[in-house]
């Protein structure tokens, strides 16, 4: 079973992946790139950098969403957790393995209530809402109880200084095995030194242009 390559799915994120393409997002095309590589490494300012770029669709690539519905899908992963849903072109990804693993639950959150709703519409259409609750809210808060008893797979993709802090989080639910995805991980050096730290718990590698691959060593 590949839920990915037929309908609803496959025509729908073709469709998001479009959007995506041609959206523009004047707020941020307003900010010089030194000042937003400044806001994206912030830990004190990420809240009012996102929310002033709410339409600002910040989707995974198609080569990592595969990535992730491949390692979600060879783990057997039935408990996913996702740090920063956007429109939720990253959590259809996971959801759908999810549901091509059996069935589980993908835990997301996301601070824009705008790109909530979004997210919720387009995993109605991807007939993929039923095994995914949205958590609304700034995600030190949202993450901060009621998880999962064991943790399969975190996709880490939201305000990227705040890595170390939510994998801090689930760090305690993760189980042996469990596999971390950091996208855009570059951003947060800070992260990259804590799992690739020799004794850190983890093993580490970098994957592709800006993913960070992470296993949790038993």
């Amino acid at each position: 079973m590949n839920t990915l390559a037929i309908e609803p799915l496959a025509p729908l994120l073709d469709r998001l992946f479009r959007e995506s393409d041609a959206a523009r997002s004047p707020a941020a095309e307003a900010l010089s790139s030194d000042e937003r590589d400044r806001l994206l490494r912030s830990k004190t300012e990420y809240l009012d950098f996102y929310e002033r770029v709410k339409d600002l669709w910040l989707p995974v690539s198609r080569e990592t969403g595969r990535l992730l519905y491949m390692l979600a899908r060879s783990s057997q992963a039935r408990s996913v957790v996702e740090f920063g849903t956007s429109f939720g072109i990253s959590t259809l990804y996971l959801a759908a393995a999810v549901r091509d693993n059996g069935g589980g639950r993908v835990l997301t959150t996301e601070f824009e209530p705008y790109k909530v709703a979004r997210a919720q519409q387009h995993l109605a259409e991807g007939g993929l809402l039923d095994l995914v609750e949205i958590r609304a809210g700034d995600a030190l808060q949202t993450l901060g109880a009621n998880l999962p008893d064991s943790i399969d797979l975190v996709l880490l993709d939201g305000a990227k200084a705040l890595y170390p802090e939510v994998l801090a989080l689930l760090e305690p639910r993760l189980r042996p095995g469990a596999l971390i995805v950091a996208d855009n991980a570059d951003f947060s050096l800070e992260y990259l030194a804590q799992v690739r730290a020799p004794r850190s718990g983890y093993l580490s590698v970098p994957f592709a242009e800006d993913v960070e691959l992470s296993m949790r060593l038993g």
